[in-house]
């Protein structure tokens, strides 16, 4: 009777004899984002598991991480958590983190990841983790039709950057769309470091947090370049938010913006092409480097019995077919470097090619902005100088340096 059953088992469904439930913590909420998500939902289903969601409507993460460290600490934690490159190694060190080498050895992670991003869902040479795109965040779009009415070119130093934000105001067309989000602030930061003093002085500055280059001159002139950004924004407060900023450069209310590359979700919502009506470029000055944010599943430590719908979680996440059909959806780009791009816009076909040249050439970097680079509460602490600094016209770039130095001081 024991061969029957199992025998059946094998026959009808391979994997029910092993269904589990997964229960993912993420803060996927808005359209794009959803739909994005429900293929790796449909994915788990197929393969006879349950899938419960533990959604946290916070785009930061902020409040997610405070749900998740209340749920691991009370002995109870997800399947899975969406968690950013630094995290991952906070809860590696705690303890918490499942050890999924056998599915990615099996599967050949380590061949088809770069280091730097193999290494981010690693702790102790162990993968706890599995990422499922690659997000480019150094990308400004420029509204095609602003441009031509702007009689002006796409910009590629700060310098052209200023003059095409003047064209398109004489043009009475509003330069930049910016809402004015902490996170945000901090991502447009990050990117002038790197357009003004390029990729080893922003490992130092900001991955670093050397004290030397943070007190530096060319520090002093990089937040005086952020601070000039402000003049071309419109009224503080405009935009409530990214999606609505996009929207307005979608429209051609604006002309610019500075965003990573999920913004083509809102792009394509408001029916613009990426690549065509709204055109996009590395942001002034860094068109050899590459900042990403990716988002990643880190496993935690379940009971035996969980373990098997678990692994199929992370081998489901790195798979072609989800790899592909989530990218799609989501405005980024496949972590696999394998994946097939027929389907996708111009702007992640030049993303995907300036992801393997950066690779080669050393210059992929986290973004610190988005929780790539250092722990959160670092971040946090950083992200608070960088928006008194852009909300206080009276803060001085002298007073925000000696702030960030605080903050590098506090992390020795």
């Amino acid at each position: 009777m024991k061969r029957l059953l199992s025998g059946v088992c094998a026959a009808l469904l391979a994997l029910s004899c092993h269904a589990g439930e997964v229960e993912v913590l993420h803060f996927w909420t808005t359209g794009a984002e959803a739909g994005a998500l429900a293929n790796l939902k449909a994915s788990m289903r197929s393969k006879g598991h349950t899938w419960r969601d533990f959604a946290v409507a916070d785009g930061g993460g902020g409040l997610a991480l405070t749900l998740l460290s209340s749920r691991v600490n009370s002995g109870n934690p997800p399947t899975a958590a969406q968690i950013k490159g630094a995290s991952i190694q906070e809860w590696g060190r705690a303890g918490k983190l499942a050890n999924i080498d056998t599915v990615a050895q099996a599967e050949r992670w380590d061949a088809l990841l770069p280091p730097i991003i193999s290494n981010t869902m690693k702790f102790d040479g162990h993968y706890v983790a599995a990422p499922l795109n690659v997000h480019r965040v150094n990308w400004l779009w420029v509204n095609a039709a602003a441009l031509k009415k702007a009689n002006a070119r796409m910009p590629t130093s700060w310098d052209e950057f200023f003059a095409v934000a003047d064209a398109m105001r004489k043009a009475g067309i509003a330069p930049l769309a910016y809402s004015g989000q902490s996170w945000l602030d901090l991502g447009t930061f990050e990117t002038v470091i790197i357009g003004i003093a390029g990729v080893d002085f922003y490992k130092r500055a900001f991955m670093q947090l050397d004290p030397a280059a943070l007190n530096s001159a060319q520090m002093e002139q990089i937040l005086q370049t952020f601070k000039r950004i402000k003049a071309y924004t419109g009224p503080q407060g405009k935009y409530r938010d990214w999606v609505a900023a996009t929207a307005a450069l979608a429209k051609g209310e604006a002309g610019m913006q500075l965003m990573g590359d999920w913004a083509k979700s809102e792009i394509y919502a408001a029916g613009k092409l990426p690549g065509v009506d709204i055109l996009c470029t590395a942001a002034p000055g860094t068109s050899g480097a590459f900042t990403f944010d990716i988002d990643s599943l880190a496993l935690f430590k379940v009971a035996p019995s969980s373990q098997p719908a678990q692994q199929d979680l992370a081998r489901a996440v790195m798979g072609k077919d989800f790899q592909r059909a989530f990218n799609l959806a989501k405005g980024s780009i496949p972590v696999r470097q394998d994946v097939k791009l027929d389907g996708f816009d111009e702007c992640a076909r030049q993303s995907s090619r300036d992801f393997a040249a950066s690779a080669k050439r050393g210059t992929l970097l986290p973004s610190v902005a988005h929780g790539m680079g250092l722990p959160y509460t670092t971040t946090l602490a950083l992200w608070d100088v960088i928006r008194q600094y852009w909300n206080q016209d009276s803060m001085s770039a002298k007073i925000a340096m000696a702030r960030m130095a605080q903050v590098a001081a506090a992390r020795r």
